[in-house]
């Protein structure tokens, strides 16, 4: 795993004179210039389709289940559900980076909705451990994302583990794939799990009773049409699913890129751009990814609505290149095999306690 010192960090103090000091003065022009394209407009149009398709998709599995009358074909809906409730996971997150509707409230209700009540996850989790994410992205003690009970991103925490989980830790990347039929599962037991917490989101008791009303109308649904067998793995089914195609979607953008130390003061722009990673790709890829495939110029500007992430492309990706700023895009099974490398990496590199750390850091 790639690891950032202090020295990778710009003094407050220093002219800029080098060609990243320069490119956070230039990082101004480049907002002014983004700015002037109209590009931070809001695209109602293109949310207004999103919402439609997607609420119309969830009403069309649901006639299918009716149709299907309990019968064992019933189960691909279950994926067919995951992937639309994906959409909605995105749709929240739009909301929540405030780039569906003028109004904050109007964006904060919206991805409320679709966290809650569609995908059945708590909007307010999902804000905290985001904010920090964008705050401080891969940057050890800020970024959730980065910190596992089970898989390890760093050789810090790779060298804790005991046992079987050492075991597995040394295989990780390998394991990694299959690991995200969990996910799914996993992101709804941290979601609620946090809900129940003493540092509970705000507006907590909203989110339950949405998450509430979201399972009692979906099993209840199931066991209306379906045996208790068919429902149970439906839900088994969709579970999975949900975690391969949120897992996908989300894993590529920052996985297997740098780590950074606690304490390590870095400037937005170099922040933003060397910890992300832009997956390569046309219509599919944005659909799969809810266009965080565009993931650098996503953190860069944040509440930039998601069609716009690709015209904006070009000039990010030009503004880093004359700053000799590191621009990283590949494809999407590119960025699978590092991630699966880069963890396996980890793993072995924890298990030899003869790596002298001056050696190891010079090699970076």
């Amino acid at each position: 795993m790639t690891t950032l010192t202090s020295e990778s960090a710009t003094p407050r103090d220093a002219a800029p004179s080098r060609p990243r000091d320069r490119a956070v003065a230039g990082y101004k022009d480049l907002v002014a210039m983004v700015q002037e394209t109209g590009l931070m407009q809001r695209r109602r149009g293109f949310y207004v389709v999103r919402i439609t398709t997607t609420l119309l998709a969830l009403a069309g599995i649901v006639a299918g289940v009716v149709l299907l009358d309990g019968s064992w074909w019933t189960l691909p809906l279950a994926g067919a559900l995951a992937l639309v409730m994906t959409q909605g996971a995105f749709l929240g997150h739009d909301g929540a980076h405030r780039q569906i509707w003028a109004s904050h409230r109007a964006n904060e209700w919206t991805g409320r909705v679709f966290a809650c009540l569609v995908a059945g996850l708590s909007y307010g989790w999902w804000m905290g451990k985001h904010n920090k994410h964008h705050q401080a992205p891969n940057q050890k003690g800020i970024d959730t994302d980065i910190e596992s009970d089970v898989v390890s991103f760093h050789t810090e925490a790779a060298e804790s583990r005991r046992g079987l989980l050492a075991f597995f830790t040394r295989r990780q990347g390998w394991f990694f794939p299959p690991l995200l039929l969990l996910a799914g599962a996993n992101l709804h037991v941290d979601s609620l799990r946090t809900l129940l917490g003493r540092k509970a989101p705000k507006r907590r008791f909203v989110d339950l009773g949405m998450m509430a009303a979201h399972w009692t109308l979906y099993v209840g649904f199931l066991l209306t049409f379906t045996s208790p067998g068919l429902t149970a793995a439906f839900v088994g089914v969709h579970l999975a699913v949900f975690g391969v195609s949120m897992g996908g979607a989300f894993a590529p953008n920052h996985m297997g890129m740098p780590i950074v130390p606690k304490g390590v003061k870095a400037n937005f722009l170099n922040r933003q751009v060397a910890m992300s990673r832009n997956i390569s790709g046309g219509f599919l890829i944005d659909l799969v990814m809810g266009g965080l495939n565009f993931q650098i110029e996503h953190h860069l500007f944040p509440s930039m609505p998601r069609p716009n992430l690709r015209k904006v492309q070009p000039m990010v990706a030009e503004f880093c290149a004359e700053h000799r700023i590191t621009y990283t895009e590949t494809t999407f099974f590119g960025a699978y095999r590092h991630i699966i490398a880069n963890l396996n990496e980890v793993g072995l590199a924890a298990r030899n306690p003869f790596t002298c750390p001056l050696r190891t850091e010079l090699g970076r």
